[in-house]
């Protein structure tokens, strides 16, 4: 069974990313950033996840009558959304990515299926760290230890 979820939700190359925090965490500010750099916008702010019938969690815009993304100072800007797409990864900007390398792989379930959860990082390559892990995502993963 699917859930609606307060997060958003950018695609990178088929690849759904689901962003976490609360309010005011800079969910949207991330998205926007990395749709500058070519990422697509599923859902912003309310994100739906079903689970496909192979059980692979899929993202989607909760709210598809209201396309766009909320831009503080400006409000919401209409565009088009791009899903659903397969959640790959799991953003938690409430949290900061303690080691520089870190051995193990944390995973978090979403409709029944364990995802990469990753952490906020520190400084202005945030944004562009996040593409490229996102674009290398299954190297990344094969050299993690489980």
């Amino acid at each position: 069974m699917g859930q609606s979820i307060h997060a958003t939700c950018v695609a990178i190359e088929g690849r759904g990313l689901l962003i976490l925090g609360p309010s005011g965490a800079g969910k949207s500010s991330l998205a926007l950033s990395l749709m500058a750099f070519g990422a697509g916008l599923v859902a912003d702010d309310l994100t739906r996840v079903d689970a496909a019938p192979d059980g692979q969690p899929v993202a989607r815009s909760a709210n598809p009558d209201v396309p766009g993304i909320e831009l503080r100072g400006y409000g919401i800007v209409p565009l088009p959304g791009c899903g659903p797409v397969p959640l790959r990864a799991v953003l938690d900007l409430s949290r900061v990515e303690p080691d520089r390398f870190p051995r193990s792989r944390r995973e978090i379930e979403v409709c029944g299926r364990f995802l990469p959860l990753l952490f906020r990082l520190e400084g202005p390559q945030f944004p562009a760290a996040v593409m490229v892990l996102m674009r290398g995502l299954d190297e990344w993963l094969e050299g993690r230890s489980e």
